[in-house]
């Protein structure tokens, strides 16, 4: 390695935040209704084009992260939780922007790299994982069977596969193309693959919402502001009562 990382204590960090947020060390977490919860953090989904994966703007009081719609929901996950890392650990204010590529990172996007790795994966969680398979070298099946269960994009989980020494660059390079197709073959929903349907690519979560109901229940503004306020945050679902058709699906 180039830098020198200290990856233990990357995945020390990632683990405390799962801990903090009310999770346990080896589950799968739904890291988008997790960040919807964060106090005073509102996330949006929006469609970046080729070059930004995310963006973190911290504000006290008011934290904005905004994330690539465009990507895949696996790789989507994987930015929210490296965008996590500017918000919670990242020592500089102001706005952070993550770039799409993988390649030509300063150190610090190393790190919200890792970060964002072992909070999805923690490190043991994915060792213990390797060990059930007890097949060695690891299979596309394999490999496709762990990114699933981590909800992790195929690029990351080949990258830190190599990285961790279960996999060598010849297989790191073999199985890094044809992974819906495998993915549909062994049973599995390919849905960690593709971006998020049209109609929710452009979304806001978490405070903006809360703070914008608070404000109409409490008369500062009025209803047709409320409206508003949401049509800006692309809430029409809210406004309009589009998901409502047929109503929730009782159990």
């Amino acid at each position: 390695e180039e830098l020198m990382i200290d990856r233990i204590e990357i995945n020390a960090k990632a683990v405390e935040l799962r801990k903090q947020l009310g999770e346990d060390e080896n589950s799968y977490i739904d890291i988008f209704a997790l960040a919807t919860q964060i106090k005073d953090l509102t996330l949006m989904l929006y469609p970046m084009g080729d070059n930004s994966s995310g963006i973190c703007i911290k504000n006290e009081g008011a934290n904005l992260i905004a994330i690539n719609s465009e990507m895949s929901y696996g790789r989507q996950r994987y930015s929210l939780a490296h965008e996590l890392y500017h918000l919670f650990y990242d020592s500089s204010d102001g706005i952070s922007i993550s770039a799409k590529s993988f390649e030509d990172k300063n150190e610090n996007e190393i790190i919200a790299d890792w970060f964002a790795s072992y909070f999805l994966a923690p490190y043991n969680a994915l060792r213990f994982a390797i060990q059930k398979k007890n097949t060695d070298p690891l299979t596309m099946r394999d490999i496709i069977s762990l990114e699933q269960s981590f909800g992790i994009s195929h690029q990351a989980m080949l990258f830190r596969l190599f990285q961790e020494g279960y996999i060598n660059r010849v297989t790191y390079d073999s199985m890094s193309s044809g992974v819906m197709y495998c993915a549909k073959q062994y049973g599995y929903d390919d849905s960690l693959y593709l971006p998020l349907s049209e109609d929710k690519q452009k979304r806001t979560y978490g405070n903006y919402i809360v703070q914008a109901e608070e404000l109409r229940n409490r008369n500062i503004i009025s209803q047709g502001k409320y409206e508003e306020l949401l049509i800006d945050a692309f809430r029409y679902d809210i406004v309009y009562g589009e998901d409502e058709i047929g109503g929730e699906i009782n159990d």
